[in-house]
């Protein structure tokens, strides 16, 4: 940064008066609609045929494809110079027909490629279904410090709109901004970030530059190929592309070392200050995870999903990735269906037999672009616990395992089997994709409405154990037996579960009997509550 300070003072102020001149010579706006967004090729845009050239010239938005994860959008962009430092309105009309998603009139001020300064899509009150002609506006503040400006009409998703009469004009301030980022509330940006931004505007005006050459000297050298020109004239032709591109990088390059250079005088003459280092946004702890923003400084340490966040753009990010990752944990009663008996006559408490489940679980969105689909896998602990009735215990006789009563009064009788299983659901989750406050991303997010979990498991038996309690001569007895007692070494089921957010209702059922050999087949069932920590 010294060196390019340096640079600038000893060099920039020699030029600076040429160089401003050259800037106003190179301010201007377009006036040709341009298409854009991210999924242009979805739509047809352009200029609509007037009947009379009396009427307005009327544009079109267009849906070609039956399905748009997207939007395309007409726009024009330009220099705010004449508008620095005062509110724009934009006024437009449009009709839409059969708009699914939204549609709206955009308008956008940046530093740069940097920062948006202000910034409104209409998203909050966007235009829906069908209408007939409507008046439309978006109000911004424009700071001093912007750069570009750029404005349009969009439609997202399918359908058709038209629009007429785009008009920017200058409002009284005391016109209240309808942005989602507003001009008025942009904090000062620092010394070393306007710097940072004008390196890289030079350093992209010199690649661009580079590039269109490349594709120029590209063509004359095809022309040569297929004989339209002489080799003699090639070579003219690329110095004279050559010298058209250099005299482009001088031109544009000397309008940000003005830029910088002034950025330096103001910085002598105090009126900008250095930005001072961040200060921390502290640290907070949440349980059970948490949906909520956080400060850009502030660092999150999720207890349920084992996760910290460092600032609320990183939580943005990893929450919308293809793949997450969630910490699992449910809990609930457990029990068995016996081939010929209902619940009812079950051999195992129905209140006291519960089961427990740990685990970590993926979820990856099966369509890029669509959040509807996920496929959910990990692995996890089951712990199935089931406590007799009639004072009864396991008592393993040969092949076979059978309940039988005690001699002596039992306290607790409890049998337990622990799995390691590998889960899979197809989960349908319906939580809606969610726009930056800019409107260029989108995020697709999980765990934030109604989701429904359809699927199996299977896997091993870690080890059974059985846990009596019982009293001898006063004397309190706490008795535990491991062993295989006889139990399917596998276990594979199916599971389901339903529910909002991060909780749902959950319920498993072995395919598999639960002993190997018993004359009666006995399959584990379980129902409970199930948490995605996600």
């Amino acid at each position: 940064m010294q060196k390019i300070i340096l640079y600038t003072i000893v060099i920039v102020f020699s030029l600076l008066t040429k160089v401003v001149a050259q800037e106003a010579e190179t301010i201007e706006k377009s006036t040709e609609w341009m298409a854009r967004g991210t999924k242009s090729e979805s739509y047809e845009m352009g200029s609509v045929k007037n009947k009379s050239s009396n009427e307005q010239e009327v544009f079109t938005i267009k849906s070609i494809d039956k399905k748009i994860d997207g939007f395309g959008t007409l726009m024009q962009s330009g220099k705010p110079d004449l508008y620095l430092g005062k509110t724009i309105k934009m006024i437009g009309y449009v009709k839409s027909e059969n708009v699914k998603s939204w549609a709206g009139l955009w308008m956008r001020i940046d530093y740069y490629n940097d920062k948006v300064l202000a910034f409104d899509n209409m998203h909050p009150r966007a235009i829906v279904g069908t209408n007939d002609w409507t008046k439309y506006e978006v109000v911004l503040f424009v700071p001093q410090d912007a750069t570009d400006f750029s404005y349009g009409v969009l439609l997202d998703g399918t359908g058709q709109i038209w629009f007429k009469d785009i008009q920017i004009e200058i409002v009284d301030d005391a016109v209240s901004e309808t942005g989602t980022i507003k001009g008025r509330d942009l904090k000062n940006i620092s010394f070393e970030d306007k710097a940072k931004a004008i390196a890289k505007s030079i350093e992209k005006i010199t690649s661009e530059e580079k590039n269109a050459l490349k594709k120029e000297v590209e063509a004359i050298d095809l022309q040569v190929k297929n004989g339209e020109i002489s080799g003699e004239k090639a070579q003219d032709l690329k110095l004279e592309v050559a010298e058209k591109h250099a005299q482009n990088i001088e031109t544009k390059v000397a309008i940000e070392e003005a830029r910088l250079a002034q950025l330096v005088k103001d910085k002598v003459d105090g009126k900008i200050v250095s930005g001072s280092p961040k200060k921390k946004g502290g640290t907070r702890i949440v349980i059970g995870g948490s949906d909520g923003e956080i400060g850009d400084d502030t660092t999150e340490i999720d207890l349920g999903s084992m996760k910290i966040y460092n600032g609320n753009e990183d939580k943005k990010e990893r929450k919308s990735k293809r793949t997450t990752s969630q910490f699992v944990f449910a809990f609930g009663l457990n029990n068995v269906v016996t081939e010929g008996e209902s619940l009812e006559d079950s051999d195992y408490r129905v209140w006291g037999s519960h089961f427990y489940e740990w685990g970590i679980t993926y979820n990856s969105r099966i369509f890029k672009n669509n959040n509807l689909l996920h496929a959910k896998y990990g692995l996890s602990l089951m712990y199935n616990n089931l406590r007799p009735t009639d004072n009864r215990y396991f008592v393993k006789n040969g092949n076979q395992t059978d309940l039988v009563e005690s001699t002596v009064k039992l306290d607790e009788s409890r049998f337990r089997n622990v799995y390691l299983v590998a889960p899979l659901h197809l989960e349908f989750d319906f939580t809606p994709k969610k726009l930056s406050k800019d409107g260029t991303k989108t995020y697709f997010r999980t765990h934030e409405s109604i989701r429904l979990g359809i699927g199996g498991y299977g896997g091993v038996r870690i080890k059974s154990k059985q846990i009596l309690k019982y009293e001898v001569d006063d004397v309190k007895v706490k008795e535990r037996q491991k062993g295989d007692f006889n139990v399917s070494d596998f276990t594979y089921g199916l599971s389901a579960y339903l529910g909002y957010g991060q909780t749902s209702l959950y319920v498993k059922y072995d395919l598999n009997p639960m002993f190997k050999n018993n004359n009666i087949d006995q399959n584990n069932v379980s129902l409970g509550i199930r948490f995605d920590f996600n």
